[in-house]
């Protein structure tokens, strides 16, 4: 079943308080209620497209959990065959306590490049930090080459 970012979220902030011993379920719903903070960023990376998309998944994977199979809310929706997306799951925010879900579209770009867009969503909390767009720019910095 394919789920958009909001579910997924949703579902990691009820997990996350169930672990700790507080109630799923009213961390779901409180969680559903708040805004949505994304950000995305796009990148060229020197490799060819084979070597981007393993590059992008090694670095995504040793921060977080692997989700799929990918459904995305991108602001750009054009899809094509010379495209790869890569999922996860990871923390962000203040004191990395807040779940955010990273998404990495690999795409063949000219010569031996490749272009990867990179996208950001975590739900904000009652004070405003941007979790989406700070989580962002720190994958932006581990993915530049």
């Amino acid at each position: 079943m394919l789920q958009t970012e909001d579910e997924i979220l949703v579902q990691a902030h009820g997990a996350a308080a169930a672990a700790n011993g507080g109630s799923a379920r009213l961390n779901e719903f409180i969680a559903s209620r708040r805004k949505t903070d994304t950000h995305e960023i796009d990148l060229v990376i020197p490799l060819p497209f084979e070597g981007a998309v393993k590059h992008v998944s090694s670095v995504l994977e040793q921060a977080g959990q692997r989700i799929g199979p990918p459904h995305v809310e991108w602001t750009h929706t054009d899809r094509d065959e010379g495209q790869q997306m890569v999922r996860i799951l990871t923390d962000g925010g203040p004191k990395y306590k807040n779940p955010v879900v990273v998404t990495a579209l690999v795409a063949q770009g000219r010569g031996d490049n490749s272009v990867v867009r990179l996208r950001a969503a975590a739900k904000e909390g009652l004070i405003r930090q941007h979790p989406g767009e700070h989580t962002a720019e720190r994958f932006a910095s581990w993915l530049i080459m």
